[in-house]
């Protein structure tokens, strides 16, 4: 659809150009033109998960935050996240951060993101900006989530940051490739890769007999026209415990607030910078309690919880303030964060959170002929269709989404299970009822190097620590013990959760499909995928999908 049948279809349901620009009334042309400020610009993306083409992505309509945090971003969704943040109901706006109406405004303002259009994007601001004025960021989750990136161990990604131009980024999911392919990326990668967060255990350093622990470079500084800012590197602190150890057994991770403070104090000791921002992979919850209680940060660019926050959250500390962000996933978003820069200080900041309507943004024609390139030997595997929905097949809620209804009806179905268990990513694009699923669609939801399936027997005491331990994970009232994720998804099975309640004590009522108690002792046979211990034996989760909607040819619960 172009920008002339966009509009019209705008005039067919009663909508204006002057509605399409949200609360803040533009018209569509005025869109993407900001208005200059300052003297440096930091452009920021996050946790793309490879999606190299426009997508539809349905935010969650359920995101329940704990303790300090509860009733307050980043856990607001739908009418609540719109009174928040002034918001009209019905806009371009609306439908690109919440949930509200999704099917009905995919049909109108259409996809989201896409490498090309956000190409288009980034050069039209560098340009009027000026490219030795701007820095261009990636907070991680780019190599993983798509099938060409884990067919191309996320080559393809490399190739497309660097003609996008990204400048610096750290990461999380990128480590699942393994250690040393991640060197070798990094090696092709054009930016620079940073992580103060990262380092060799003390076996590796002894046995390599290297001088330092550091496995990637902290911090980069970088000098504008007016003005140094220091950007230091945050890579997800959980990476070994949310994901296989086995792929990254030399290296150390955690939140590592001590050596953080000690970075930034070194870098204010010995470059002279005016800016210090943290490119963050924390997730915002743990950016936040992060920012009380480490001093000398201007700004932290956040990722990983997939919040796209459209101002940024002040947090005071014994420094000052710092500003907290987070722009959302999937290519939806362009942060946008222009600096006024005074000698030793930064003076003011505008920051504003661009979605990115394809619709609207031609694509550039450098980047999709890239992407084809990549795509065209997989051409036909992806196009492959499966069957029909019927149903909004989404991912993201706290407790469930359709698409992993679907993913765990197969493995009830193929492995002739009581219960399936799913976990609760948060990434994979949403898929509007009567649209065909293609084998591209199953896979932009199972893309891991971990796929392997597994039938294993569990007792109710079993199956109930797994449900408690991952609650604990998602609402510990600590964001510091918070390790991202929702909660584990559960097909055969419903139980009761208590997000307030103590450790062990939030899930209950757990009950089979057919209306009987789960009971503590009793054993069950139970399908599942994604393990981070041992290397199970079963077919990768796509191919149980895949063959589940080949049998069923449409979709429908």
């Amino acid at each position: 659809m172009n920008r002339r049948h966009f509009l019209q279809c705008l005039t067919l349901l009663g909508l204006s150009a002057r509605t399409l620009s949200g609360c803040s009334s533009r018209a569509p042309a005025d869109l993407y033109e900001l208005p200059e400020f300052g003297n440096a610009t930091l452009l920021h993306f996050t946790d793309c998960h490879a999606q190299l083409l426009p997508v539809y992505f349905r935010e969650p309509s359920v995101n329940i935050g704990v303790g300090e945090n509860k009733g307050k971003p980043p856990h607001l969704t739908g009418r609540q996240f719109l009174d928040f943040y002034g918001i009209k109901p019905g806009t371009a706006e609306a439908y690109a951060f919440t949930h509200l109406d999704f099917v009905e405004a995919a049909a109108v303002y259409g996809k989201m993101g896409g490498f090309a259009h956000l190409a288009t994007l980034i050069k039209q601001i560098r340009q009027a900006r000026g490219h030795e004025n701007t820095l261009l960021l990636d907070g991680g989750d780019s190599w993983q989530g798509s099938a060409t990136a884990l067919w191309t161990q996320g080559q393809d990604m490399v190739d497309a940051a660097n003609l996008l131009g990204v400048d610096i980024m750290t990461g999380h999911w990128e480590f699942t490739y393994g250690s040393r392919r991640v060197l070798d990326n990094i090696a092709r990668f054009r930016g620079e890769f940073i992580a103060q967060n990262i380092a060799l255990t003390e076996e590796a350093q002894f046995a390599g007999d290297a001088e330092t622990d550091a496995v990637f470079k902290p911090y980069v500084v970088k000098a504008f026209k007016q003005g140094r800012v220091a950007v230091i590197g945050q890579a997800f602190p959980y990476t070994p415990i949310a994901n296989p150890k086995r792929f990254m057994p030399d290296w150390q991770f955690g939140i590592q607030e001590q050596k953080l403070q000690q970075t930034i104090d070194y870098i204010k000791a010995s470059h002279e910078v005016d800016v210090i921002v943290l490119l963050s992979h924390n997730g915002t919850p743990v950016d936040l309690k992060l920012a009380k209680r480490v001093s000398g940060l201007d700004v932290i660019l956040g990722g990983h919880t997939h919040d796209p926050l459209p101002k940024p959250m002040p947090v005071n500390n014994a420094d000052g303030t710092t500003w907290v962000t987070n722009a959302g996933s999937h290519g939806k978003f362009l942060a946008v964060l222009d600096l006024d820069i005074q000698p030793g200080r930064l003076r003011e900041l505008r920051y504003r959170l661009l979605p990115v309507f394809s619709n609207l943004l031609a694509p550039d024609k450098d980047m999709q002929a890239l992407i084809d390139t990549i795509r065209r030997p997989y051409r036909e595997q992806l196009r492959r269709p499966l069957a029909v929905t019927d149903e909004l097949l989404y991912r993201r809620d706290t407790f469930l989404g359709t698409f992993d209804q679907l993913i765990l009806a197969a493995q009830l179905a193929v492995n002739d299970a009581q219960i399936a268990l799913s976990p609760g990513f948060r990434w994979g694009a949403s898929l509007l009822p009567g649209q065909t699923i293609t084998f591209e669609d199953v896979m932009n939801q199972t893309a891991i190097t971990y796929p392997e399936t597994y039938v294993r027997t569990m007792t109710g005491r079993e199956l109930k620590a797994i449900l408690e331990d991952v609650a604990d994970n998602l609402f510990n009232r600590d964001p510091y013990y918070q390790q991202g994720g929702d909660m584990v998804r559960v097909g055969g099975m419903t139980f009761h959760c208590d997000p307030e309640a103590a450790f062990g004590r939030r899930i209950s009522r757990m009950r089979l499909a057919n209306g009987e108690t789960c009971t503590a002792d009793r054993p069950y046979k139970v399908a599942g995928w994604a393990g981070v211990g041992e290397v199970d034996e079963g077919r990768p989760v796509w191919d149980v999908v895949a063959d589940y909607l080949l049998d069923r040819k449409t979709v429908s619960f």
